[in-house]
């Protein structure tokens, strides 16, 4: 009888403990190296904050491969609950209505407090739809800023405190530099997100038409403006003397910075940890430079980076699951610990206020002029972020058409005129594929 009453409680605690086993929950992204590392932790911190769910992360490549891989798996219903996604397939996902479960309204079918107003605007703002709801949970976004040397800004006689704000005193400052013997006086990465994104909402010009793809499928681009072709062409005339020098596609000119090649550098925000890791010279920051001939410039920069999709046809424990996991991330504390250690923005005011309050502003310079340079002003329709389809596809026939006018085949009104017919004929191939035509 003993015997019987010992089994019986060993198998009523192997049922209990069996209930009790946290819910899993799988998180595919594409962050190796450090960001890898920051990107564990904040998963292991949640998992160690309570013991109903446990998130798993597991990397499946860059963005492009680990959202096809995504894809393969939702087909044969073993996706995961959550996928980072990059911010150019944001109307890919969008399109993608049977697959995707809206944030906005997991949060609420869980019951998980939740106001977008918390959010920066310049960031949820990428990510929501006509009516302002959040489609998906901004996780990793950035925003070019400028860096400089300023040891060679001393040498070469200029201002080490005072960064270039205008394009023109860009050039005047990187004539400086080169006339002192640099390699090339600035150069820039990602040259479309920072020379025809980016540069247009910072000067508050639309990028296509129908809220740059926000109202409607049937959108156009319109990047062959008088004020970006001045911009690219002044772009081809620097490349002549290096004034400006371009350094190829993604992040390939960041290191002809670090090393001393060139004296300014505009990039991600992101790097900014990167740069001073790698770099032997004192680093200055500013906001990216602007026409002041513009009307309505400086406006403000758009993100970069990735964001948080949920996929439907999971269990309701795991969208639980998934739910508390972005309220935690949502916490001023957690967020303001991620912005910090990866030089991302923070997501909400309040994880900026913190961070402001513990002194990492003032303990780090520069570090702050990302969050400054989103919330220069509130988002118009012009720099509100983009919606447009393949803009993936989009984004690499700008950049070769940028090519050909930095070479000298071609004007930049013969460059962006091709970009624009090029790129229109891939939102028409997207808007007849999709369900909502």
């Amino acid at each position: 009888m003993r015997l019987l009453q010992v089994a019986a409680a060993t198998l009523a605690l192997a049922l209990s403990c069996e209930a009790r086993a946290a819910t899993d929950i799988a998180w595919w992204h594409a962050m190796s190296g450090e960001l890898g590392k920051q990107l564990e932790k904040l998963a292991s911190d949640f998992n160690a904050s309570q013991s109903d769910y446990r998130v798993v992360p597991a990397y499946k490549g860059n963005y492009t491969e680990t959202v096809t891989a995504a894809i393969f798996a939702f087909r044969s219903r073993s996706q995961p609950a959550i996928v980072q996604v990059n911010e150019v397939a944001t109307a890919t996902m969008t399109a993608a209505k049977g697959a995707i479960y809206p944030v906005y309204s997991m949060m609420r079918d869980m019951g998980e407090p939740f106001s977008l107003n918390d959010y920066l605007p310049a960031v949820s703002g990428y990510y929501t739809d006509a009516a302002g709801n959040l489609l998906s949970f901004p996780f990793n976004s950035s925003t070019p800023i400028l860096y400089y040397n300023k040891t060679m800004f001393r040498d070469a006689g200029l201002d080490p405190e005072t960064p270039p704000k205008t394009w023109p005193e860009l050039g005047a400052a990187a004539k400086r530099l080169r006339d002192r013997g640099a390699v090339c006086g600035f150069t820039t990465s990602w040259p479309s997100w920072i020379h025809v994104e980016n540069f247009s909402a910072f000067h508050n010009l639309p990028l296509a038409t129908r809220a740059n793809g926000f109202a409607g499928l049937d959108a156009e681009l319109t990047i062959n403006n008088p004020v970006v072709v001045k911009h690219v062409a002044q772009l081809a005339e620097w490349q002549k003397t290096k004034l400006f020098d371009y350094s190829g596609r993604g992040q390939s000119a960041e290191p002809r910075f670090q090393n001393g090649e060139c004296g300014i550098f505009i990039g991600s925000s992101a790097t900014r940890a990167d740069i001073k890791a790698n770099s032997k010279f004192e680093i200055g920051y500013g906001m990216m430079p602007y026409w002041p001939d513009v009307k309505g410039a400086p406006q403000n920069s758009i993100i970069g980076g990735a964001t948080l999709w949920v996929l439907r046809d999971r269990p309701r424990d795991e969208y639980k699951g998934v739910a508390r996991f972005f309220a935690y991330l949502s916490q001023p504390g957690v967020q303001a610990a991620w912005h910090q250690n990866t030089g991302y923005l923070p997501i909400t005011r309040a994880a900026f206020e913190l961070t402001r309050a513990q002194g990492f502003y003032e303990r780090n310079p520069g570090s702050a002029i990302s969050f400054e340079e989103i919330t220069l002003h509130p988002p118009t329709e012009n720099s509100k972020g983009i919606r447009l389809g393949s803009f993936n596809l989009i984004r690499g026939t700008i950049e070769e058409e940028l090519e050909h006018a930095f070479a000298g085949q071609k004007s930049a009104q013969a460059a962006l005129d091709a970009a624009v017919e090029r790129g229109n004929k891939l939102l028409r191939q997207f808007e007849r594929a999709s369900p909502d035509r």
